[in-house]
């Protein structure tokens, strides 16, 4: 029972975090240790990811299928000018960046990214990002207005996510705001070019890590529950996002990042929880 309730909490921190701009790794990494389960690894917060990313293929299901579609009318006329065919080839493109930093980075990032002070320091660094890139931008392009360029950037900036604590929706909606696109656009393209990075990391970690991950019924169970859990309440994130963007900024994010990366540094300090 106590392996239930602990993949239910997870998946719903997993749900609720994914998509707001305040780092779930931060949170997996984080809110295990009030309870003395330990740091449940990167693998595992890979996995479970992927009950997110399901929600995300579910909610953006139109705009999949209708870039789906495009791209293989563009193969069959060899005409690539359709707005569906590119905005695909910009989340291909996009996604490069952090395939290839985080085949490099693999091990760095299951073991030293994991210390709880760079947890600590990255929220804060990267709510500093974020604060500037939504107050000094314009954001005068949707998501049809864009290229090739701009799905490259804000691929670089969705591969500073691999820094836990820095947040992946949270970096790419920085990296969008940076190429001026729309506070709404900005996080539908998060959204979208996070599909096949967080697929990839997570079918990548179950196959390499399943000697650890499927070690017993137990632990299989668990990562199922977390999953199909962190799905439920991701598409929930989604819509909320999405409609508070359209009137808000997203000072209530960085404030929040601010004090939780303070807390962490002071609970650390003061050996309430340890690294």
């Amino acid at each position: 029972m106590q392996e239930i309730l602990k993949a239910i909490l997870l998946g719903v921190v997993q749900g609720l975090t994914e998509f707001l701009p305040i780092s779930s790794t931060a949170h997996l990494r984080i809110i295990p240790s009030f309870f003395g389960w330990g740091d449940v690894g990167a693998s595992y917060t890979a996995v479970i990811q992927v009950g997110t990313m399901i929600a995300i293929i579910l909610y953006f299901r139109r705009d999949l299928m209708n870039m789906t579609t495009s791209m293989f009318r563009s193969i069959k006329t060899k005409d690539y000018s359709s707005k569906d065919t590119k905005l695909l080839l910009m989340i291909i493109l996009g996604t490069i960046p952090i395939v290839i930093a985080g085949f490099l980075l693999k091990d760095i990032i299951r073991n030293e990214f994991r210390n709880m002070y760079i947890v600590a320091a990255s929220l804060i660094f990267f709510s500093i990002i974020l604060m500037i890139a939504d107050r000094f931008t314009k954001k005068k392009y949707d998501i049809n207005s864009i290229g090739f360029k701009d799905g490259i950037i804000i691929g670089i900036f969705q591969a500073m996510a691999l820094i836990p604590g820095a947040s992946r929706s949270g970096s790419t909606i920085s990296g969008a705001f940076f190429r001026n696109m729309t506070r709404e656009d900005a996080a539908r393209f998060s959204f979208l070019l996070s599909i096949p990075a967080v697929l990839l990391s997570g079918v990548y970690e179950l196959f390499s890590q399943r000697g650890t991950l499927l070690s017993g019924e137990s632990a299989v169970l668990s990562l199922i529950i977390a999953t199909v859990v962190s799905g439920v309440i991701g598409y929930w994130s989604i819509w909320f996002l999405l409609s508070y963007i359209k009137k808000h900024s997203m000072m209530l994010f960085v404030i929040y990042r601010i004090i939780f990366g303070a807390l962490i540094i002071i609970l650390l300090a003061t050996d309430i929880i340890h690294n």
